[in-house]
């Protein structure tokens, strides 16, 4: 898990959240609202539709316009397997981590289970070949309007 992870405000722009993707090596950043909670996330991914399908610049889309919700997260207290399982089932490569408040504890990706099954063994490889699978099937595809 990394933590803590590197967050935005819902009113934060596009071009400062692909700052921060781009400063802090990630492709996702969790969404904060005024009270602390977890409100939602937002990938590289969510930045290039947004944008693209919009045809707008990111300085004039904000974080709450693009970000994906509702949420898939973990709690700290999850294993490793159940997080995979999240991640299959959703299709995703990063989870949230959040307390039973819903308050952001850190991020945890596919690339962290991945370095520490290296150190640990655990879960097992044939473990995070299904998850991958699961996560990188295609999607039946609805087209949009333009």
């Amino acid at each position: 898990m990394s933590a803590p992870a590197e967050t935005c405000r819902p009113e934060t722009d596009l071009a400062a959240v692909a700052k921060l993707m781009w400063d802090h090596d990630c492709g996702f950043v969790p969404v904060v609202g005024a009270a602390g909670a977890l409100v939602g996330v937002i990938t590289d991914r969510d930045i290039c539709i947004a944008t693209t399908t919009r045809r707008l610049l990111p300085e004039h889309i904000s974080a709450a316009q693009a970000m994906s919700s509702p949420i898939h997260a973990c709690l700290p207290t999850d294993t490793t397997s159940e997080a995979l399982a999240t991640m299959k089932q959703f299709r995703i490569r990063r989870l949230a981590v959040i307390d039973k408040d819903g308050h952001l504890r850190g991020v945890i990706s596919l690339n962290d289970i991945v370095l520490a099954s290296e150190r640990k063994g655990e879960p097992a490889a044939k473990d995070i070949v299904s998850a991958l699978a699961g996560i990188c099937a295609h999607r039946s595809i609805e087209p949009i309007a333009v």
